[in-house]
């Protein structure tokens, strides 16, 4: 196994990189990021494209949905004006639940997506509606939910995942 590691630091930006070369797991496995004052970049590259958009979504929404409870609980506390180091040890679980959680509805989606793009050849609201109503229908079904739930959840994650598509799409307003 071969790991390179590489950090570059500037005035105003900071960005590293981790190269991991392990022929019997991964052919070419990345992980790199940079920091600046308004933007912190992380990139995963797994070489595997399935894996690598199945990862980023968890990422992304994850570290939004954790973000969220931490700022409601920065609101919370600011309101009451005491910080209790139990209440902060809940709420940090909290956040591990909530980014998780939300991490993998992320990446189932945008996991189903990636694949059924690959199979038909194109991307479009069909698309995402089929990966949303199959992603909403899996993550329901791991909670042991009834069969009218699943459904009512897959119908959910179908017109969601159109909603968030068609946002997507830009329309020309005219002067």
């Amino acid at each position: 196994m071969r790991v390179n590691i590489s950090v570059e630091l500037t005035k105003t930006n900071l960005s590293w990189s981790i190269l991991v070369a392990d022929q019997t797991t991964l052919p070419n496995g990345m992980f790199s990021g940079s920091l600046t004052p308004s933007k912190l970049d992380v990139a995963i590259d797994t070489g595997n494209p399935f894996l690598h958009h199945t990862i980023h979504g968890f990422l992304k929404i994850g570290t939004v949905a954790a973000m969220r409870v931490a700022a409601e609980e920065i609101y919370y506390r600011l309101q009451k004006g005491k910080f209790s180091k139990h209440k902060f040890k809940h709420k940090l679980k909290k956040m591990y639940k909530e980014g998780t959680y939300w991490g993998t509805v992320a990446g189932a989606y945008v996991g189903m997506g990636h694949g059924i793009q690959r199979i038909c050849g194109t991307r479009d609201w069909r698309n995402a509606m089929l990966s949303g109503a199959l992603s909403g229908a899996l993550i329901s079904a791991t909670k042991n939910n009834s069969r009218d739930r699943i459904m009512i959840d897959a119908i959910t994650g179908g017109a969601i995942a159109i909603a968030a598509e068609l946002l997507n799409y830009t329309i020309p307003i005219p002067n």
